[in-house]
């Protein structure tokens, strides 16, 4: 099969290059999954489970991407609740090599099935970005009807589905981003939006939830808007600063089969867009994943026509 591999940490996405590889078999619990299409996040590349086992052994060349749009095509022994045939979405394991190929050996757990009515490449760009923000909102975040968002990085792929999310379970948004990223922002159902450039966080006021992709001094400065009781919810690792009055709780997404099938059925009933940059195929993909200007939303590998 095709598959892209990664051989060194030093070249990023210049390193990627499409081979020749075998393909997987179906261990216990797996199935095969003839990709379609596939996700792909470029901080993948700085992830130490791209590039070592859970023994912290090498296991380069490793092939990237975890998100995956496809059909079952094997299953391995004692795997139950999908079947040959099936069309499926979901999240490979971190450790394993993963969805950027065409074929991807996968734990069924990982998987959802996917509705017929909903494209490949829409597909594909949900596990992480949808489960992300569901996660972080609703199980970390403890979000319910009446509470105040900030969302950062709000033009995102995460972005934009905690906007969506989080409006729809009643809370009032506050969006932050590049002057440029205002309309977007706002498009996806922002009330507020923030210029982190040229605007002061500070005049923000309190809020019950902050939701950080970016951490840093942006990161630090939004633990100090956590109202009595609030929460700080980060995907970039512990938080370097918390909450005088609140939590702050850093997560890793999870692949989560009923989850999932709460994300899609919102996108099929036109609850929630999903926010697609740009499409490549297989064989152009390194390029598209090394672009000369800035790009926003999800990149998706189309690796079937």
């Amino acid at each position: 099969m095709k598959a892209i591999v990664v051989t060194d940490q030093a070249a990023g996405t210049a390193g990627m290059k499409l081979v020749e590889w075998p393909e997987p078999q179906a261990a216990i619990n797996d199935v095969v999954v003839q990709v379609h299409a596939s996700g792909f996040v470029p901080t993948e590349l700085a992830w130490p489970s791209t590039w070592t086992d859970r023994l912290d052994c090498d296991r380069t060349p490793s092939i990237p991407g975890h998100e995956l749009a496809g059909v079952v095509t094997a299953l391995g022994y004692g795997t139950t609740g999908l079947s040959v045939g099936q069309r499926v979405f979901g999240l490979a394991d971190w450790y394993r090599d993963g969805t950027l190929a065409e074929y991807v050996a996968v734990e069924a757990r990982n998987l959802a099935p996917l509705p017929g009515d909903v494209d490949f490449t829409l597909g594909a760009s949900l596990p992480i970005s949808g489960l992300t923000a569901w996660q972080g909102l609703f199980q970390h975040g403890r979000l319910h009807a009446g509470q105040s968002v900030l969302a950062h990085g709000a033009a995102g792929a995460v972005g934009t589905m905690v906007t969506q999310l989080a409006r729809e379970a009643g809370a009032y948004v506050i969006g932050t981003g590049r002057a440029a990223d205002r309309r977007m922002v706002l498009d996806f159902g922002a009330q507020e939006f923030v210029d982190l450039e040229n605007d002061a966080l500070e005049d923000v006021g309190k809020v019950d939830l902050v939701f950080d992709v970016i951490g840093g001094d942006v990161q630090k400065r939004s633990a100090g808007l956590i109202r009595v009781g609030g929460r700080l919810v980060t995907v970039v690792g512990p938080a370097e600063t918390r909450p005088a009055n609140g939590l702050a709780v850093d997560f890793v997404v999870e692949s989560d089969r009923a989850q999932l099938s709460e994300i899609v059925q919102r996108v099929r009933d036109g609850r929630l867009r999903t926010n697609i940059g740009i499409v490549s195929t297989l064989d152009d993909a390194v390029a598209a994943f090394n672009p000369t200007e800035r790009r926003k939303g999800k990149t998706i590998v189309r690796v079937r026509p």
